[in-house]
């Protein structure tokens, strides 16, 4: 291999020069497709919702690699909210994290409705 190869750019015969993929451009996610990510990611953590629950959703605010999410959502009562919200923030942190390589330093749940929990079925 010559040195021509390894360099991130490098001159043909007779034409101009060629660039490596890795620097040819940049990468940009918007903002709606992390909260698309991040509201699944919810989802996946919560499990099973009350039958006339709306499906958690989320917004989401980029700045330099770093996604801050705000995921809203319904849940049953009684039900240990806290632990509840903490697994959507663990579950939402490591999905972004894992799917756009972005750090998610800051994950708040806001919970808008609580639903009866269903008694049948129930121990």
């Amino acid at each position: 291999m010559t040195s021509a190869m390894t360099s991130a750019s490098s001159e043909t015969p007779g034409g101009p020069a060629v660039v490596a993929p890795g620097g040819r451009g940049a990468l940009r996610i918007a903002d709606r497709v992390v909260a698309k990510i991040a509201a699944q990611a919810a989802r996946e953590a919560l499990g099973a919702l009350p039958k006339d629950a709306v499906p958690p959703h989320a917004t989401v605010v980029i700045h330099h690699e770093t996604a801050r999410v705000r995921v809203h959502l319904e849940l049953d009562y009684p039900s240990d909210i806290g632990a509840r919200c903490a697994a959507v923030r663990r579950h939402v942190v490591e999905r972004v994290g894992a799917l756009v390589d972005m750090e998610v330093p800051e994950v708040v749940v806001h919970v808008e409705r609580l639903h009866p929990a269903q008694t049948q079925g129930r121990a």
